[in-house]
């Protein structure tokens, strides 16, 4: 789990990952890498009993992989701090990669607090991606192998990086987008008004992969807006 100054989001994140795993009865550990936290992250992620690993990235795709260095696992699942899943999303999880699947992702859904007119958008997004079998960054789960042949998450990216490992996974074998579902944060939403997202996300389509592939144009996840 990434995270950067989630000291608000994280335990109830964390709480419910235990809900989820405690009742599948296999072993599991939760890796939070914190990436330059100014607040009590990694604090909050000790105390929910989670291991915290301390990285000065500031940048998404290397504090992914750094949290899966850490991880002793032979199957990650990577779940953002301001997302919520379940005991139903984790087992259809295991049992995709029980049946061969190499990884993949769920199908993400707004909290309660999300303003209407981000529901259209989060509703083509969604589409859009499963048409195109590719996972959304708040849910991707893949065997560790996998993820290592694939050279995990693409390091020249500060966005998009679960697009291109869903493309990496996808050459090393059958890749699903779970129709089960995880609640995510509307909160970058409910911090703009429709036109400023409108005009950050246009701006992202113009410049194409070039534009993720530098901070200066991803204000979007790194203005701190929350």
């Amino acid at each position: 789990m990434p995270a950067y100054n989630e000291e608000r989001c994280l335990a109830a994140t964390l709480e419910a990952i235990h809900a989820a795993a405690h009742p599948i009865g296999v072993d599991y550990e939760i890796v939070v890498a914190d990436d330059a936290s100014t607040d009590a992250t990694g604090e909050v992620a000790r105390m929910a009993g989670a291991r915290v690993v301390r990285v000065e990235n500031r940048q998404i795709s290397k504090t992914r992989n750094a949290g899966a260095r850490a991880a002793l696992g032979d199957r990650l699942v990577f779940v953002d701090a301001d997302t919520r899943v379940s005991e139903v999303v984790v087992r259809a999880a295991m049992a995709a990669m029980d049946a061969g699947a190499v990884g993949g992702g769920a199908t993400p859904a707004f909290d309660e607090h999300a303003p209407r007119w981000a529901h259209p958008m989060m509703a083509a997004v969604v589409g859009t991606m499963r048409l195109l079998n590719l996972a959304a960054g708040c849910f991707v789960f893949c065997a560790r192998a996998a993820f290592e042949r694939a050279g995990g998450f693409d390091e020249r990216h500060f966005a998009g990086e679960e697009i291109m490992l869903s493309l990496a996974l996808r050459r090393q074998g059958r890749f699903v987008i779970l129709r089960e579902r995880v609640v995510t944060s509307s909160r970058k939403f409910i911090a703009r008004t429709p036109w400023q997202t409108l005009k950050l996300v246009l701006r992202l389509v113009a410049r194409g992969m070039g534009g993720i592939r530098g901070r200066e144009h991803t204000a979007f996840w790194y203005d701190g807006k929350r």
